[in-house]
Parts: structure tokens; C-alpha cells; sequence
């Protein structure tokens, strides 16, 4: 392809320039254009040269590395795959006068890592003038000179090579001087002035010419100098060196002013004309790292001396006696390379941060390690130090690879430094260090974590809804949203119902409330399962098992079952006038639905008909007599029995009974004198109404009795059981027997009989026996109702219109 903007003082192209691309089995490629193209002009198409696919080229972030030069001289387009010039490129700065120039380039792709060799040769072009070392020669023959001396010239330097080099010099016709053109080895032209005709001093004694050098480039370009001749008297011998070519060898990095070597020349010459003086014949930027004394010949350094710059020199020197009489010598310097330059590292690639979950064996990065030394001061190790999660892979050429050694794990360590170490078998070696800092991308790995195996909370029953039962805990070590939790209850059931209607948790804190008050008589305890869940993608979550149990308050009353508290239907039990001292009477039977010492019960007698009479045992609840029945006894006797438990403050509850003592029925007095009459106001309306009552319960009663015989039952039916046994209504479900809380401790059971020989025919005792367990089917109420009251008032004692009378269980009433 063609290219524009190569462009100097009188010179124009006219013809494009073509780059010719060689391509070589290995896959690398060459390409070969002139110098000093201007910036951005492509070189050439570097992708379809190398057969890659240009739209894969920015995802591999294709680049150009330049080896051992830090002057990007080119680079890539990754849209359209061109290599084109990223800046000046001049030959003569980057070859000298090498023959051949030759840059070399690396084509650099990752994902995978796949390098390119890329070969640029410099074509020179016609860019320099032959340039004189002076602008004036000064040369002084003798005039006693013979036809056809020959005097040496200075020789035009041009910097361009081959045919744009100097390829002839130009002498314009004069009466005395003949120019001779010499071409020397590798092409170099060197020229000598040829005296044609004699000179005479008296006649002219100095001579003017114009020395023009000429290059063979297209346009040609050209140098001239004046040669000024000054015709003095013969001086016939120049300086003869002693050596044609002094060689000799040189370390770098050499010190100032150290001797290389020392140039000796003679002349035959005596006086004046035998006086030699030296000079560096160079035109060249190189020739500032040396010096030359002009009277010793000592060639001593003068700058600094580096290998990687220059690794060899060649100088011409001249001796010249006092009449301008000169011969020259080429010094020769080769430079030994030190182990000067550590190696240096360069991070072409490295991904940061890094997934905790990478796999061992991933590549991370691309390091690429140069030493601008030569031979083994050149080669070069890289290594990791001291750490054992990452290694240094070596690559292609100078290139390695950063891989991972084993799993990782942010919780442990979230930061890497990793210090890069290369090293080169130079004496003594060099290395270098760089360090490379890594940080762990959290990967959600680790659920939550409670800090206990499991929970209790403990709570008292009838709490507030809303207060605190406890706080549960569960660690992440993740990071940010991964290590995030959240607490929640996982769906169950608590007694029948869910247990977001008892407890909830709140989600941030995991502190655990109660929704709603809670009863120790409905239940004692239930789990919940409490879950702890991250917030990560995926979540992970883990479960806790949260026991509560409630603590009991004395909040139930003693409830008593007999006797029976309801309406105002009193017991009466029937104690034999010959019951002795320390005799069962009856037992009431209460039971509290709180437990531990909320329910244990203690019984007392509050009141009484006669105090000395009856006892009851404080935790058992039965009546006994204190002494003999005596006839002075009062047959009716009322007892107030008070119920407590034991709890703080203590709860109770209030009972009556009634007890006739008598040993039959026979003995009982009439209806109006067993009533408890205490006012008279209202005794006449009373006595008609029971016997009313009585009347129509006796005809029942015996139409019943009749049904009975007439079936010929042995065991006559019980008539009012409501009245006479204790009925299953009365007991509690689930209380278990607790001895000396005063919960039920044994039963009694009552069967009722007609009695014989009554007179009025309305009253019935029963037999008591003892069983081992009391049927119980129902729930106590809390409290039961006071009866304080209803004993107080002798006027609702006489509505009854009978009484039920009952014996010990030791009594066997009669049989109809």
C-alpha cells in the first residue's frame, strides 16, 4: 500500500512506496518499509498476515511490546487488525551504519497468552548530506614537491548507507590539483588530491579549491568544504603510525579518564616538520565517550560507557606533523558487557480482585521480565516469595504466568501482597523485586452460623403481648449482603394453632416476643424453629430449635367439687349419735387447676355450729369428730369451709355443709323443725309452699316406687342423683394425684335408697364407699361462688322442701 507525509527539504516522492511482507513457517511476520513514515501510516495488515480473526483481537487485548525499548515505535489498530507507525522512525538513530536494521516487535494476545514475533526492517532513504568534519581543510605543500604527489583528504561522512552513502567527490578544473577517487573495502570512497604541475611559491602561494562529496540517493544530495592550500618550503616525510589498526577491549561503565590505549606515530622529519600531533578524525555522536591527547596519543574515556548503548566503536585517528603532513590509523573498540542491569518486571495483565471460589491452576496475570544485559547476565529467573497460594508458571519467552496454587478463602484472608522476585545468572547476580497487591471477591459460602445449639426462654404466664422472650444469634462470615442475616420463624403449628399467632422474631435483631399472653393451664411449653437466612445469591440458611416454657401464676382459685357450690341446694350428711372421737364424717374435695405450691391446698373451718365438735384435716379436707357425739349435741350442725392454696398471695374459695346428727331417719324431725330458722317474718309463706312441694314430690315418689316393685327390681333406682351422688360434672380432666397438695386423694361415691319407716316419705340417704379414682371428664371453673351468703339466710334454707341426709361409708341404710 502507499504512504504519504515522507517528506524533506528538497526531496519529494514520487512513486509510492510498497511494504513487502514476508511470512515465515513459525507464524511470525516480517515487514520491510522505509523510514521517517509519518504517525498513524499503516504498515500492514498484520492480522490477515497471521490468519486471526480481527473482531477477537480487543476482546485478547492484542498489544504491541517493543523488546528492550521503552519508545513504542509502533502499534495496532484492534478495530481493522493494521500495524501502523505510532511515532518517528529513523533509521540512522536506531542502526548507525549497520547494514541491515532490524526491529523487532512482539504481538502479544491473551486468553489464551499467544505471542507473535514481528520483524520490521528499516529501509534507508536519502535523508542525510555528506558532511566534511571541517568546514575548511588547510594543507600546506612544499613547494619543491614533485608531479604527482598525492595528498590524502579529509573523507565525507554521510549517515544514510548504501547507495544513499557517499558514492564520489566532485574537483573543479584548476592549474595544479587533479582529483583521485579511491573505493576502499565495503564500499567507502576515500579521495586524494594529485598534484598535476609543479608548484612555484614565488608565483602563487596559496591555493582556494571547493572539494564537493556526493551521495548516490535519488534526489542525490552533496557536502563540500574548502581545501586551502598554503605552498611553503619541502617537507617530504609524513607521520608513519606505528600500527595500519589498534584493537583493543573495553568494560563497560569503564571510569572517566581511564586510558584505552596510545596511539604512536613518527616523522622523519627533523624540527618543525617532524612535530606530531594527534586527532580523532570523527564526525559521529560517539565520538564524545572518548578523548585524545593531541601531543601523548592517549585515548582515555570520556563519557559513559555503556554495552546496551554501544558495543563497539570504530575511530579514525590522525597524525599530522608541523607542515600539515598526515597519515591515519582506525582504532577498534570492542566493549565487554557487565552484569550491570537488574531485570525488570513488567505487569502486562493481572485481574483484580479474584472470586474466593477460583479454581487452583487459574491464571490471574501475565508478567513479563526483561534484562538489558547479554549472554547469561541475560537470563533470568522469576519467583514467588513465601506464599504458598500462588506460583509463578513460566511462559513463552520472557513472559510468565501468575496461577493460583490452592483454594482460596476470603473469611481467612481477604488481601494478598505478593512480591515478584526475577533474578539473572549474571557475577555477582542482580534481581529485582515487585509487589502486587490482590484482594479476595467474596463468594456467599457460609450460611449463617447460630451461636448456641439451641434456645430456652423462659416466661411467665399472662405476660404482656409484645415482651421479650429472648434473643437468638447466628453468625456470617461473609461479607456485606452475603453475610447479611435475617431472621424468621419456619411455619408449625402451637396447641392446634400457628405459631405466628403465639411468638414472632424480629428479622434484624433476632430478639424473640410474644404476640399474645400466654396460659401455663393450656399448656407448659412448645418448641419453635427459628431460621437464619443471608442475604446472599444464592441464600444460605440454617435452623435453631427455640424452647419456650411458661412459668405458672397463681391465677385459678381452689374449685371445689363437693359438695356441689351450686344454687343454693346445701348437702347435709347424717353423723350417728354414737360416732366417737376422731371418726370420718364427710370430706370436701377441692382441686386447683395451678400447680407446684399454687396448688397446694389447705382446708379450714371458718365457722361452725359448735367449734369443739368438728375438725378438718388441713390437707386431706376431711371432717373427723374432735370428741364423742354427746346427747346435749345439737342435732343440726353448720360448718363454713374455706379452701386455700398456697400460691403468693394465696387464692380461696368457700363452702357450707350441713350435718344431722341421728342415727335413722325415724329420729328426724319434722319438716318445720328442721329448718334452720333464724327470723320467723316469713315462716308461715314458707312452710305452705314446702308443703306443697312435699306433697307432690310424695306422689311421684310413690307412683315410682310402685313402677319399681311392680318390675320386681332388687335394687330400687337412684331418684335424685343430682342431689344425692357426686356427678362426673363436678370433676376436672387430667388432675393428676399429688400427695399433701390437697388435690383429690380418694373418692367417694354414693348410691341412694328408700328409707323405711319415714314418715314423710321425701328424704333419702346414701351409702358412701371409697374407689380407687374419681371419673373426671370436665374443666373446673376458675372461682366458684360464695356461699357465705346463701348460709346466712335461714329463709332460703327452708325453700329447699327436703333434705338430703347422708351416712359414712361404715352405715348401711335400710332397704324398702
Amino acid at each position: 500500500m502507499g504512504y504519504k507525509g515522507i517528506s524533506f527539504a528538497g526531496f519529494i516522492f514520487g512513486l509510492a512506496l510498497n511494504v513487502c511482507t514476508f511470512h515465515f513457517t513459525n507464524g511470525d511476520v516480517s515487514y520491510s518499509f522505509p523510514e521517517e513514515m509519518s504517525q498513524g501510516t499503516v504498515i500492514g495488515n498484520i492480522a490477515n498476515d497471521l490468519g486471526m480473526d480481527v473482531s477477537r483481537l480487543s476482546a485478547r487485548k492484542a498489544r504491541i511490546d517493543t523488546e528492550g525499548d521503552t519508545r513504542q515505535y509502533c502499534d495496532i489498530n484492534p478495530s481493522k487488525g493494521d500495524l501502523i507507525v505510532a511515532e518517528r522512525i529513523d533509521r540512522e538513530a536506531l542502526c548507525g551504519k549497520k547494514a541491515s536494521c532490524l526491529l523487532k516487535l512482539d504481538l502479544v494476545l491473551e486468553n489464551p497468552l499467544e505471542l507473535h514475533r514481528v520483524s520490521l526492517h528499516i529501509q534507508d532513504i536519502n535523508d542525510n548530506s555528506p558532511l566534511f568534519k571541517k568546514y575548511v581543510i588547510k594543507m600546506e605543500i612544499q613547494e619543491s614537491t614533485d608531479k604527482g604527489a598525492r595528498f590524502s583528504l579529509d573523507e565525507a561522512h554521510d549517515a544514510d548507507i548504501g547507495e544513499n552513502a557517499v558514492k564520489g567527490y566532485n574537483l573543479p578544473k584548476n592549474d595544479h590539483f587533479l582529483l583521485n577517487v579511491d573505493t576502499k573495502s565495503g564500499g567507502r570512497k576515500s579521495c586524494e588530491l594529485v598534484l598535476e604541475k609543479e608548484l612555484d611559491r614565488e608565483n602563487q602561494q596559496e591555493i582556494n579549491l571547493i572539494l564537493t562529496a556526493l551521495d548516490g540517493g535519488s534526489p542525490q544530495r552533496s557536502g563540500t568544504v574548502v581545501i586551502h592550500v598554503i605552498v611553503l618550503d619541502a617537507n617530504d616525510n609524513p607521520p608513519v603510525f606505528s600500527q595500519a589498526v589498534y584493537k583493543v577491549s573495553l568494560p563497560e561503565n569503564s571510569p572517566l579518564n581511564t586510558v584505552v590505549v596510545t596511539v604512536s606515530a613518527t616523522d622523519a622529519d627533523e624540527g618543525v616538520n617532524g612535530e606530531v600531533m594527534y586527532e580523532l578524525d570523527h564526525v559521529s555522536e560517539n565520538s564524545n565517550a572518548f578523548s585524545l591527547d593531541p601531543k601523548t596519543g592517549e585515548v582515555k574515556v570520556n563519557g559513559p560507557i555503556d554495552y546496551e548503548e554501544e558495543s563497539s566503536y570504530e575511530i579514525r585517528i590522525s597524525a599530522k606533523d608541523g607542515l600539515g603532513l598526515a597519515s591515519y590509523s582506525t582504532l577498534m573498540i570492542d566493549i565487554a558487557d557487565v552484569n550491570d542491569n537488574a531485570p525488570v518486571i513488567y505487569i502486562k495483565s493481572m485481574t483484580n480482585p479474584i472470586q474466593e471460589n477460583i479454581k487452583p491452576g487459574t491464571e490471574i496475570g501475565i508478567i513479563n521480565v526483561q534484562d538489558r544485559d547479554s549472554r547469561n547476565n541475560r537470563q533470568v529467573h522469576c519467583s514467588i516469595q513465601e506464599n504458598y497460594h500462588f506460583k509463578i508458571v513460566p511462559s513463552i519467552k520472557n513472559y510468565y504466568s501468575l496461577v493460583t496454587a490452592s483454594p482460596l478463602d476470603r473469611e481467612l484472608v481477604s488481601d494478598y501482597n505478593i512480591t515478584i522476585t526475577a533474578t539473572d545468572e549474571g557475577s555477582p547476580p542482580l534481581s529485582s523485586s515487585k509487589s502486587v497487591q490482590l484482594s479476595v471477591a467474596d463468594v456467599n459460602d457460609n450460611p449463617p452460623v447460630f451461636e448456641e445449639q439451641s434456645y430456652n426462654a423462659y416466661v411467665t404466664e399472662n405476660n404482656k403481648p409484645g415482651s421479650t422472650l429472648c434473643s437468638v444469634s447466628a453468625l456470617d462470615p461473609d461479607w456485606r449482603q452475603n453475610g447479611t442475616v435475617i431472621y424468621s420463624l419456619l411455619p408449625g403449628e402451637v396447641n392446634g394453632a400457628p405459631v405466628s399467632s403465639y411468638l414472632s422474631v424480629n428479622g434484624d435483631t433476632g430478639l424473640i416476643h410474644a404476640v399474645r399472653s400466654l396460659d401455663y393451664e393450656q399448656f407448659r411449653s412448645f418448641k419453635v424453629h427459628v431460621m437464619a437466612r443471608d442475604n446472599g445469591s444464592p441464600p444460605l440458611s440454617s435452623n435453631v430449635t427455640v424452647s419456650v416454657f411458661i412459668t405458672d401464676v397463681n391465677d385459678n382459685c381452689p374449685q371445689i367439687l363437693y359438695p356441689a357450690p351450686e344454687g343454693h341446694s346445701f348437702m347435709t350428711e347424717l353423723v350417728p349419735k354414737a360416732a366417737h372421737g376422731g371418726s370420718l364424717v364427710s370430706k370436701v374435695i377441692a382441686v386447683d387447676a395451678d400447680s407446684g405450691q399454687n396448688a397446694w391446698l389447705s382446708y379450714h373451718i371458718v365457722k361452725s355450729t359448735d367449734p369443739g365438735l368438728f375438725t378438718i384435716g388441713l390437707h386431706s379436707g376431711e371432717i373427723r369428730t374432735q370428741r364423742d357425739i354427746s346427747e346435749s349435741d345439737n342435732m343440726k350442725q353448720n360448718l363454713i369451709v374455706t379452701v386455700k392454696d398456697n400460691g403468693q398471695p394465696s387464692l380461696s374459695a368457700t363452702c357450707s355443709m350441713y350435718l344431722l346428727i341421728s342415727d335413722n331417719l325415724a329420729e328426724v324431725p319434722e319438716l318445720k323443725d328442721m329448718s334452720y330458722d333464724e327470723t320467723n317474718s316469713k315462716l308461715t309463706s314458707y312452710l305452705i309452699i314446702a308443703l306443697v312441694s312435699v306433697s307432690t314430690f310424695f306422689l311421684t315418689f310413690i307412683i315410682v316406687i310402685l313402677g319399681v316393685r311392680f318390675c320386681r327390681r332388687r335394687k330400687p333406682r337412684l331418684l335424685f342423683d343430682g342431689a344425692v351422688a357426686i356427678p362426673s360434672a363436678y370433676l376436672p380432666p387430667n388432675y393428676a394425684e399429688v400427695d399433701g397438695t390437697g388435690t383429690l386423694r380418694r373418692t367417694y361415691n354414693y348410691d341412694a335408697y328408700l328409707t323405711t319407716g319415714s314418715r314423710t316419705s321425701d328424704f333419702k340417704f346414701v351409702r358412701s364407699y371409697n374407689d380407687n379414682t374419681l371419673p373426671a371428664d370436665q374443666t373446673l371453673r376458675k372461682c366458684p361462688s360464695d356461699f357465705a351468703e346463701a348460709f346466712g339466710d335461714s329463709d332460703s334454707s327452708s325453700e329447699v322442701g327436703h333434705y338430703l341426709y347422708y351416712t359414712h361409708a361404715n352405715t348401711k341404710p335400710q332397704q324398702m
